[in-house]
């Protein structure tokens, strides 16, 4: 049986989610709260957990004076809501885990008030050519994750190698791209024959840095080891369960490019991909219909990937959005947000 709002509301109001009631920093400052995961694409089925996310205002006290408020997480329910504030940052950079929240259908918010409503009057604000970046970034690492599935058990151990380099690589262009304080030295990622006798061959690299401070040296090698812990924590894929999970990663990868491409052709947020035949795609992905065999998607799902690729770096090009937000109209906006939540202590 499909949920309806109205289930939604009823199991909002249920004992695990007390805490929207009863915390301090949500209660009457939640200004937007609405579904998450595959409830919020359309894509759930009777196995689907319930993700509620949400914006709250942030406390006089946390705008003026020593308190702070961020997010609240409650991982019982997958529910979070974030700080305006912090709101604001991640929609500038958008990201794509937030940015959904601004793109539901009327009948997806479970709440919605004043200012609420005032966000998604103004998300435009916040919508620029780093979706291609940002999306992008976020199925770079879909895909990696799929890869790695598919290739522990199928390919040699030196194909292998190769496989965690290219991953290795992409994380560190990653944090590259998010920092700038490794421009005092070169990292140089290989391979070459190995030093661990159980290996044909190892990644090693080359890091030559001048007064790198210490704490980024630790990120760096956190990022890449990250990489390498999941790639090995990857169980064999031949059994339904595992197949599932890697189907459902496949679907989310072709999501992230289809609400890219939205965003960047027609300056929209379309979280619930119910039109022009996206979901039966996506439904489709999930259900196995492009794995060719146990653990392994066909040629045709790499089509459909190559061709969404494409259309994104072609939509980057000609898109008519500015290549960064306008920060003078956001910084209005969210000036004029919190003035009323400081002046009129209610939200």
């Amino acid at each position: 049986m499909t949920s309806t709002i109205m289930d939604f509301k009823q199991l909002m109001l249920t004992e695990p989610y007390d805490f929207l009631r009863t915390d301090e920093h949500l209660g009457r400052r939640v200004a937007l709260l609405g579904l998450g995961g595959s409830h919020a694409y359309g894509t759930n089925n009777e196995n689907s957990d319930v993700d509620f996310r949400g914006i709250a205002m942030q406390s006089p006290s946390d705008l003026i004076g020593l308190t702070t408020f961020e997010q609240y997480e409650d991982r019982k329910t997958d529910t979070v809501i974030y700080g305006f504030n912090k709101m604001i940052r991640l929609l500038l950079q958008c990201n794509p885990n937030t940015i959904e929240l601004l793109g539901l259908d009327e009948d997806q918010y479970l709440v919605c008030t004043e200012i609420g409503q005032e966000i998604l009057e103004h998300k435009s604000l916040f919508l620029s050519k780093r979706a291609a970046r940002s999306f992008g970034g976020y199925a770079s690492a879909q895909l990696r994750r799929l890869q790695n599935a598919i290739a522990r058990d199928s390919v040699p151990q030196s194909e292998r190698e190769r496989h965690i380099m290219n991953s290795v690589k992409n994380a560190w262009e990653d944090m590259q791209q998010k920092c700038r304080a490794f421009d005092r030295g070169t990292l140089n990622i290989y391979i070459d024959q190995a030093e661990n006798p159980q290996l044909e061959t190892e990644i090693f690299i080359d890091a030559d840095y001048k007064h790198l401070p210490l704490r980024d040296y630790k990120d760096i090698l956190f990022s890449m080891n990250n990489v390498i812990r999941e790639y090995d924590k990857i169980g064999k894929r031949n059994h339904k369960k595992d197949d599932d999970h890697l189907n459902k990663h496949a679907m989310h990868l072709i999501r992230l490019y289809m609400m890219a491409i939205d965003i960047l052709e027609k300056g929209e947020i379309r979280t619930h991909r119910t039109q022009g035949g996206d979901l039966e795609l996506l439904l489709s992905i999930r259900r196995g219909k492009f794995m060719s065999e146990p653990g392994v998607l066909s040629n045709d799902f790499y089509r459909i990937l190559s061709g969404y690729e494409k259309r994104m770096e072609h939509a980057s090009r000609v898109s008519r959005l500015p290549d960064e937000p306008d920060m003078e109209q956001v910084a209005a906006f969210v000036e004029s947000v919190n003035r009323r939540a400081v002046e009129e202590n209610d939200c």
